[in-house]
C-alpha cells in the first residue's frame, strides 16, 4: 500500500471551569432603610481565556504525541483511517525526530520559559505542565520495551499491545487536550492532571 510506505521510515524511529453562584448578600436593615442588594458574579468560563492561551495551551500537548508516535508502528499500518489523520503531521513529526536531543530542548524549554514563568497565565502553565507529564510517563513504557525485547511468541504478542495501548492513549489524549484548550475549557488528563496541578502554583 502507497500510504503503508510513506509511513515506514516514521514508524521505524526509536526513541474544571467552574461557574461562581450568584450570590445576592442579605441585609439586616428594615426593607424600607436597607440598601440595594449587592449583586456579584463572576465566571471563568470559556469567553475569560483569550485566544493567544487556548492555541499555546492546545499546541503543548502535540510534544508527548511526537515524542510517543514509534509506539503506533503496529497500528498506523493497519487502519488506514488513522493514516489519513496522521498523515499531515508527518512533516512535523520528521523535524521533531531529526535530531536525537530534540526532546529534551523541548521538554527543558516547556518547564523552564512557561511553566516557571510567571508572565504567562496559570491556564498556559497547567496545560503545558500536563503534557510534560504525559511525556514523562513515556518512561515507563520505553523501560519496559527495552529490558524486555521479545522475537516472537507471548511475548511480543504483550509488547505490540501494550505499544498500541500508549499510543491510543496519546492519540485521544492529544485530541481531548487540545479541543478542551481551543474550546477555552480546562482538560484533566487521567494520571496527570493531579501531578500537573502540585507542580503549578
Amino acid at each position: 500500500m502507497a500510504t503503508s510506505s510513506f509511513f515506514s521510515p516514521l514508524i521505524c524511529i526509536s526513541h474544571k471551569p467552574f461557574h461562581s453562584p450568584l450570590f445576592i448578600s442579605p441585609s439586616p436593615f428594615p426593607t424600607n432603610l436597607r440598601k440595594p442588594n449587592l449583586i456579584v458574579a463572576k465566571s471563568n468560563g470559556s469567553d475569560s481565556v483569550d485566544a493567544s492561551d487556548r492555541f499555546i495551551s492546545a499546541l503543548c500537548y502535540f510534544y508527548p504525541f511526537f515524542d510517543g508516535i514509534q509506539y503506533g508502528k503496529y497500528v498506523i499500518t493497519q487502519f488506514y483511517p488513522l493514516q489519513a489523520v496522521i498523515q499531515p503531521l508527518v512533516p512535523a513529526i520528521r523535524v521533531f525526530k531529526s535530531f536525537p536531543f530534540n526532546g529534551f530542548l523541548v521538554f527543558f524549554t516547556l518547564y523552564f520559559v512557561v511553566v516557571r514563568n510567571p508572565n504567562f497565565t496559570r491556564y498556559v502553565r497547567f496545560n503545558t505542565m500536563q503534557a510534560i507529564v504525559l511525556d514523562v510517563l513515556l518512561i515507563f513504557p520505553d523501560l519496559l520495551e527495552r529490558s524486555f525485547n521479545p522475537k516472537g511468541g507471548f511475548g511480543l504478542d504483550f509488547i505490540m499491545s501494550l505499544d498500541s495501548t500508549v499510543f491510543f492513549f496519546l492519540f485521544v489524549s492529544l485530541i481531548y487536550a487540545s479541543s478542551s484548550c481551543l474550546l477555552g475549557q480546562i482538560p484533566r488528563l487521567p494520571i496527570v492532571a493531579d501531578a500537573a496541578d502540585r507542580q503549578v502554583l
